[in-house]
Parts: C-alpha cells; structure tokens; sequence
C-alpha cells in the first residue's frame, strides 16, 4: 500500500488548536496593557484576566451541554465567532477610551464561551484520527499549545509597546482564526434525539470525577511556580526581571514532554501517571521549599517535564470513560478544571503569602495522588480476582478439550485451533470500570482467539488470528498490559480462522480487510 501524505485536515485542527490558545497566553500582558492608561493601575489588567477566566468557568457547560444539539463543526464555529466578538469589543473600547467597568464587561464575555468551545475542538479530534492514533495527535497539540503560551507573550508585549490596542487586535486575528482554519467534517453530525435521549446526562462517576481533580491539581501546581515566579526571583535576591526563568524552565521542558508523547504514541500504564503525578508534587516541593535557585529550577524542570503527558493521559482517559456525546461537555469540564487551578493559584499569591500558597497546592496534588493510588489498587485488586476466576474457566474448558480424542485415537493437544464456542465468554474488563460504552465494547467472544499469554502455542499456524496483528489500543486502566483490552472502533482487521468462523460473521462483514488511513503517515 502506497505511503499517505500527512492529512490535510489534520494539519488544519492543529493550526486552529495553536491559534485557539493565544487570547488566554497573551491576555495577561494585553489586559494589563490595555487597562494601564484607563485606570492608571496596570493590576486593572489581572481583573480583566479573572473576569474572563470566572466567565469560562460559567460558561462552560451549559454551553458545551446545548451543543448537543448541533453539528459540531458550525456550533465550534459559533463559539469561538462570540469570543472573537468579545475580544473586537475589547479593542474597539480601550481604543475608544470607554470607562473601565464596560472594558471589563466585555473581556468577560470574550471568556464566555472558550470553555465550551475547547471541549468542542478537542471532540472534533476523534473524527480525523483513529484512536491508536490519539495519544500522537494530543502530544504534538499539547507541544503546540507551550509553543503558542511562550510566543503569545513575547508578541502582545512586541506590539503592546507600539500600541496597546495592537496587541489585543493581534488577539483578535490569532484567537480567530480557527474560524477560517478548521476543517469542514461532513461526517460530523448532530446525534439524532433518540440518540440523545440514550445517551442521557453526563454522569460524574467517582473515576471522572478524580481525574477532572488530578487535572486541576497539575494546573495549580504548574500555575503556582509561573505565577509566583517573580517572588521567588525577589526572594532569592534576583532582579524581579529574572523571574521569567521558571516559566522558561517549564515550558522547555513541556515542549520535551510533548515530543516524547508524540514519539512513543502509546498510553502509559496507571502506575506511570501515578509516578508521573508524584513528580508533579515532588517538583512543586523543590520548587517552593528548595531554597536555592537551582532547586527551584530542577523543580520547574519535574513539573513541566510530566505536564504534557498528564495532560495528554487525561484527555485520554476522559474520552473512553464518556459516551460520544458527552465528550464536549467532559473536555469543557477538564477546561473548567484547569482554570480554577489557576483561580485558586492566583487568589493565593495574590493574598500575598507565596509559602502558604505553595503548602495549600501541594496538599491539593497530595490528595490527588492519594485519590489516584486508592482508585488504582481497588481496582488492580478486583481485576486480578477476575483473571483468576477466568483463568480457572478457561484451564477447565481446555481440560475438557484435550482429553478428547479424534476417531482415530489421535488427541488434539497443541493442534486445535480454538474458537470462542469451545472457550468460556469473556467480557471486557475494562467495560466494569466504564472504559466503553455498550455500543463499542468488544467482548472476547467476538473474536477466534484471546489471551494471548495462554493460547500463543495454539496460534502459529497460518490463518490464525494472533493477537499481535490487532493494533495496540486504549487501555486506560492497565489491565491488559500492553494494550489487550479491545474496543471494536479500535480493531481494522479481524481475520477468520479457515473453518472455523462460519457463521461468526467477522469474515465477511464489509470493510473490515481495509487498512485504516493514518493521517500521520508522511509520503
């Protein structure tokens, strides 16, 4: 098969994923510029970030929840066209020397719907890669989105210092241009009612609910060492200028971090984000009680280093643990999440006690990763007793099956190419955790073969369907090494064993002999 240029679609989301990024990186210093000459107080600037940050929070829900309703690709299009509309009311008002309550009015309606049109943006992924595709796909835009945080910055204060209102109208452009850039999705449509209606409201299971804290916990943590950045360089005797050093620190890092996940392309196992949420604690300990600024900077090092692939596991992990037409709605509360991370980081620096604030955070990441560790060994537990008992089923069926004999007296050991009528049924693990929803979940009694581990003599003969020729897939939760549990949109080909699958359907349902276009795949 001749090699795939990279997706032109592809390529269009990652632009508008960048782009999408730059009002809330540049907001700071363009809201500080913009409120300087109308109040006098360039701390004006931080109250329009919180307006416009407060306003996300509210928004965010409600607004991704009503886009239920609609073909996402024009709803998105919707939502960032009113935060685009926001931000022009920002310029048009600083320009225009407005009073500062209606400047602040308007930034907080430019936040509005940013949360909703991230969960949004972030769904719409799911349509142009393939699942195993999914950890790449989020490494290279959470590599893009550090990108656009440290350029965003460097470009507001660039033009800022030609004029303020420069500064938010390069917001303007950048922020809007997902609106040109987005690719169109024809196969993107709204669910159908009844489909809605099945799908119900989103449930906030206690696992969700613990990786929306995990996310806010990492973005306070992160948030903490950026924020206070200039206090430490004062505390430690620098020039408040050298403060830009911890950021930097973070965001080269994170970058790394980015690259790396974009490389190995897989999902980590639970007990590699659970290290990886540790470090977060252990870099935000040596970055707020090292005492030295090297310290601090190896602590900023941790931090960021592990940033990415959090973020990339919990977008991850979240997507599997909602039905597709909650995923808007579960990216815009990780969004949420992570902005009353910063809330919580800002209030506390603000009320000017940086030790407290880094004692309160690292309690906060504390707790996740207590939360993270119970959850894991609760469930490591039930699914070791449900491989027991499975294995026990499976060993008795086998039992029986060698001990049969063949007319002519000869035993089928070692020969006998298994089916799923001659072995017990086994569900997906994962499904009992919420890993899959009931119309993607694939049991192991849909498929010739299984466990690998058990039956890996029993496949070689050709035609057998070997578990090495199904794609490494999602695994969230562990339970399969690397990447046994099965999701059937996950699963291109399935290959009958000759003889042996009449009647299963799998040989000759159509489209399953295709290989799946991989959009990262260069010419």
């Amino acid at each position: 098969m001749s090699a795939r240029p990279l997706s032109t679609p592809l390529l269009r989301w990652f632009g508008s994923y960048s782009a999408f990024a730059v009002p809330q990186s540049a907001s700071p210093i363009a809201f500080a510029l913009i409120a300087l000459p109308l109040t006098g107080d360039p701390g004006s600037g931080a109250a329009m970030v919180l307006a416009m940050t407060i306003a996300q929070v509210v928004g965010a829900v409600p607004l991704a929840r009503l886009g239920q309703r609609f073909a996402p690709m024009p709803y998105l299009r919707f939502l960032i066209g009113l935060r685009t509309a926001g931000l022009v009311a920002v310029a048009l008002l600083a320009t225009l020397g407005a009073p500062f309550p209606l400047v602040l009015a308007a930034a907080a309606a430019s936040g509005l719907s940013a949360g909703a049109a991230y969960g949004h943006l972030r769904a719409t992924l799911n349509h142009l890669v393939s699942a195993a595709q999914l950890p790449r796909a989020l490494g290279i835009a959470a590599t893009l989105n550090e990108v656009a945080f440290v350029a965003s910055p460097v470009i507001a204060a660039g033009l800022g210092g030609i004029s303020p209102a420069l500064a938010v109208w390069a917001m303007v452009l950048l922020g809007g241009s997902p609106l040109v850039l987005l690719p169109s999705l024809p196969t993107a449509t709204a669910p159908a009612p009844d489909a809605r209606a099945a799908a119900g409201r989103l449930e906030l299971t206690p696992t969700i609910l613990m990786w929306l804290l995990a996310g806010g916990a990492t973005t306070a943590a992160i948030g903490t060492i950026e924020i206070g950045a200039v206090s430490l360089a004062v505390a430690y005797g620098l020039e408040p200028t050298w403060g830009v050093i911890f950021p930097v620190a973070i965001c080269t890092a994170s970058v790394t971090g980015g690259v790396w996940v974009s490389i190995r392309n897989r999902i980590p196992r639970r007990r590699t984000v659970l290290a990886w949420l540790v470090t977060i604690g252990v870099g935000l300990a040596l970055a707020g009680f090292g005492g030295s600024v090297t310290l601090t900077i190896v602590g900023a090092v941790l931090g960021g280093a592990v940033l990415a692939p959090l973020s990339t596991y919990y977008s991850l992990v979240l997507d599997q643990l909602v039905a597709p037409e909650h995923r808007a709605e579960v990216f815009a509360m990780l969004r949420t999440a992570n902005a009353l991370g910063v809330i919580t980081a800002s209030a506390l620096i603000a009320a000017g006690d940086l030790s407290r604030t880094f004692w309160v955070v690292l309690g906060v990441v504390l707790a996740a990763c207590t939360a993270a560790g119970a959850v894991f060994t609760h469930d490591y537990v039930r699914v070791r007793q449900r491989r027991a008992a499975l294995a026990s089923r499976e060993a008795a069926a086998l039992a029986q099956l060698e001990a049969a004999a063949s007319p002519d007296g000869e035993t089928t050991t070692g020969s006998i190419p298994l089916t799923t009528a001659e072995l017990p049924a086994l569900t997906d693990m994962a499904e009992e955790f919420g890993a899959a929803d009931g119309s993607t979940a694939l049991l192991t009694a849909e498929i010739p073969v299984v466990r690998e581990e058990q039956l890996l003599e029993r496949t070689e003969e050709p035609g057998m369907l070997m578990t090495s020729e199904i794609p490494v897939v999602r695994d969230p939760y562990g339970m399969a090494g690397e990447g046994r549990a099965l999701l059937t949109s996950e699963i291109p080909v399935i290959r009958d064993v000759p003889g042996w699958g009449e009647g299963t359907g799998w040989g000759d349902a159509p489209g399953w002999n295709e290989e799946p276009e991989d959009p990262f795949r260069m010419a």
